[in-house]
C-alpha cells in the first residue's frame, strides 16, 4: 500500500519543480519580449525620421551643411564675420562619412540620420558580444545589448543628424576590442601590438567624430597604466603626438578657424540646476544599469583588479557632468549608460555562475534554490529597468492600448513652444515619456511635413535665401544657408565675433524672409530684427510655432 503513495508522492514533487523551474524562463520571456517591443518603437522612431525631409532637432541641417561642404571639398570651418556668417563647431568624420551618400543622394537628412541609427545597433552588438563572451547567455546579452537601444536618451537622438551616438559606437567598440585584446594577451602571455593598434586608431575617431570623447581615452590609458605603466606611456606619447598634429593640419588648412569653432566656441556657461536636473533624470530612468554597474565597481575596487569596464564606467558618469553646459543635454549620458549595460551583463553573468556552483538545495529537493532564486530576480529587475524607462508613441490605438495596461495615459497635454509667439493652450500629443515632457520623441506627422513645406513656400515669395534658424526650409528651396545661430551665440559669449556686416545686412533688410524657431541668436541679432521686420505668419511644426517676419 505505501510504494503507490510514494509514487505519487515523487510524481507531484516532480511536476512541482518542474513549474518553479519553468517560472525563471517565463519572466525572462516576459522580459524579452518587453525590450524588443522598445526596439519594434525604436524603428518606428527612426523610420518616421527618415521620412521628415526637415529640422526636426535643432542644428540637424547645420549637420547636413557641413556634410555638404566636405562632399564639395571644403572645410565647414570658417569666418563667421561674413557673409555668410556660417561655420561648424564639431570635428568632420562623422559628415566625412555620410559624404558618398550625400554625392548619391544629395542632401537629405536620411542620409545622416541613416548613420547615426546604423551607430547604434552597432554599439547596442558591441555591448551583447562584450556580455556573451563573458557568460555565453544569449538572452542575457541580448537583453544587455537592447537596454541601451531603449534607453530614452538614445531613443530620442539615436536616429537624429547628430555625430553624438557616432561617437559613442567607436568609443563602446574601442573599449570591447581593449578588453578582448587584453584577456588574449594575459590568456597566452604575449603582447599584441597590432590589436592595440586598432583600439588607438578607433579612439582617434572617436575624438574627431566628438571632442567629448576624451573621457573614454583617459579612462582607456588610466587602465593601461595601472596595469603597465610603461606601455601606456609607450603608446600615449604617439597617440598624443599624431592627435595634435590632426589638430595642427586642420588648424593650418583653416586659418585658424578649427580652433576658433571648435574650441574656442565650447567654451559655454556652466548651469548647475541643468547637470543636477539631468543626472536625477538619468539616475532615475536607468536605475537599475546604474545601481549594478556601480556595485560591481565597488566589488572589483575591493576584491580583485578594477576592469577597462569599470573605469570607463566612472570616468564616463564624472564626464557627464558636461551635460550642464548651455547647449548641452541628456545625450552626454549615454557613454556611461553604455558602460552601464555591459557592467549589468558581466554583473547578472557573475551572479548565476556562482549560484550555479555553489547549489543550495532544500529538503533534498532537485532544485539548485540559489540558482533558482537569481534566475528569478534578474528578469524582474530587467522587467523593473523596462518600466522605469517607458517611451511610446501612441497615434495607433494598439499602441495606446499598451500604454493604458502599462498604467499610463493614451496621450499627454503639451503646450506649443512659443518664444517668438504669444503662449498657445496645452495641445493632446500621442506619445508618452517617463522622462517627462520632451520635444524629442513623438513621430514627425504629414502635418508637419505640410508645415515645413508651407513656411518653404513663404520663403519661395522673396528673392533671397531667409535668415533662418533652421537650414531645412533653404535647403529645400534651393537657397544659400545661412548663419549657424548657437555657433554664433557660443562666440558672441566668448567675444569671439565681429557683427558688424551682419548688423548691417539686418538694418538694411538684404533678407526678405526671417525664420525664427528659438530666437539662438545673440541679442544685438535679435533685437535688429524686431526692429527691421515684423511677424506675418506663425506656422507650426514638430511642437514648436515658427514665426515667419517680413521687413517692415
Amino acid at each position: 500500500m505505501s510504494q503507490p503513495t510514494m509514487e505519487q508522492t515523487e510524481m507531484k514533487t516532480t511536476g512541482w519543480e518542474t513549474a518553479v523551474s519553468t517560472f525563471p524562463k517565463i519572466l525572462i520571456g516576459l522580459a524579452l519580449l518587453a525590450f524588443v517591443g522598445y526596439f519594434v518603437v525604436y524603428n518606428m522612431y527612426a523610420v518616421a525620421l527618415f521620412r521628415f525631409p526637415f529640422d526636426y532637432d535643432q542644428g540637424e541641417g547645420f549637420e547636413l551643411m557641413d556634410t555638404v561642404l566636405f562632399s564639395q571639398g571644403e572645410w565647414p570651418y570658417r569666418d563667421n564675420d561674413s557673409y555668410p556668417f556660417y561655420s561648424s563647431n564639431y570635428p568632420p568624420l562623422f559628415h566625412v562619412v555620410i559624404v558618398p551618400l550625400v554625392w548619391a543622394f544629395g542632401p537629405q537628412y536620411w542620409t545622416g540620420r541613416l548613420v547615426s541609427y546604423l551607430g547604434t545597433l552597432i554599439t547596442a552588438a558591441a555591448i551583447g558580444y562584450a556580455v556573451q563572451k563573458a557568460g555565453k547567455r544569449w538572452w542575457l546579452s541580448l537583453l544587455a545589448g537592447l537596454a541601451f537601444l531603449a534607453s530614452n536618451y538614445v531613443y530620442h537622438v539615436g536616429p537624429l543628424f547628430r555625430q553624438h551616438m557616432f561617437m559613442v559606437m567607436f568609443e563602446t567598440v574601442a573599449v570591447v576590442y581593449l578588453a578582448h585584446t587584453i584577456e588574449q594577451e594575459e590568456a597566452n602571455g604575449r603582447s599584441s601590438p597590432k590589436r592595440l593598434l586598432v583600439v588607438m586608431l578607433l579612439l582617434l575617431t572617436a575624438g574627431y567624430t566628438k571632442q567629448l570623447a576624451y573621457a573614454t581615452v583617459a579612462a582607456v590609458f588610466i587602465f593601461l597604466f595601472l596595469r603597465q605603466p610603461k606601455r601606456a606611456i609607450t603608446w600615449a606619447v604617439p597617440f598624443a603626438a599624431v592627435t595634435g598634429l590632426v589638430f595642427l593640419w586642420i588648424n593650418v588648412s583653416t586659418d585658424g578657424y578649427w580652433f576658433l569653432n571648435t574650441v574656442t566656441a565650447n567654451i559655454n556657461p556652466f548651469v548647475p540646476g541643468q547637470a543636477e536636473g539631468l543626472f536625477r533624470q538619468w539616475f532615475r530612468l536607468h536605475t537599475v544599469l546604474t545601481v549594478t554597474a556601480v556595485l560591481f565597481a565597488i566589488y572589483q575596487l575591493y576584491f580583485e583588479r578594477l576592469s577597462i569596464y569599470s573605469i570607463w564606467f566612472v570616468v564616463a558618469v564624472v564626464n557627464s557632468v558636461t551635460a550642464g553646459k548651455w547647449g548641452a543635454g541628456e545625450s552626454y549620458f549615454a557613454t556611461a549608460i553604455a558602460a552601464s549595460c555591459i557592467l549589468t551583463g558581466l554583473t547578472f553573468n557573475r551572479l548565476l555562475d556562482w549560484a550555479k556552483n555553489k547549489p543550495l538545495t532544500i529538503n533534498h529537493l532537485q532544485l539548485n534554490i540559489s540558482h533558482l532564486a537569481v534566475m528569478t530576480a534578474v528578469p524582474l529587475l530587467f522587467l523593473f529597468q523596462a518600466r522605469q524607462m517607458f517611451h511610446m508613441p501612441t497615434h495607433t490605438p494598439t499602441l495606446a492600448a499598451i500604454a493604458n495596461a502599462m498604467g499610463y495615459p493614451s496621450q499627454v497635454m503639451i503646450p506649443p513652444q512659443t518664444s517668438c509667439s504669444a503662449p498657445r493652450a496645452p495641445e493632446p500629443i500621442p506619445y508618452v515619456d517617463s522622462a517627462g515632457v520632451s520635444l524629442l520623441g513623438r513621430l514627425p506627422t504629414a502635418a508637419d511635413t505640410a508645415a515645413g513645406i508651407e513656411i518653404t513656400e513663404h520663403i519661395l515669395l522673396g528673392e533671397t535665401a531667409a535668415f533662418s534658424e533652421d537650414a531645412g526650409f533653404n535647403f529645400r528651396a534651393g537657397r544659400e544657408i545661412i548663419t549657424n545661430p548657437t555657433q554664433l551665440l557660443n562666440l558672441y559669449n566668448n567675444n569671439q565675433v565681429d557683427l558688424t556686416e551682419m548688423l548691417a545686412m539686418l538694418n538694411n533688410q538684404a533678407f526678405d524672409t526671417i525664420v525664427l524657431r528659438a530666437q539662438f541668436y545673440p541679442p544685438p541679432v535679435l533685437d535688429a530684427i524686431g526692429q527691421q521686420y515684423e511677424t506675418t505668419d506663425l506656422v507650426q511644426m514638430n511642437g514648436f510655432v515658427y514665426c515667419i517676419m517680413r521687413p517692415r
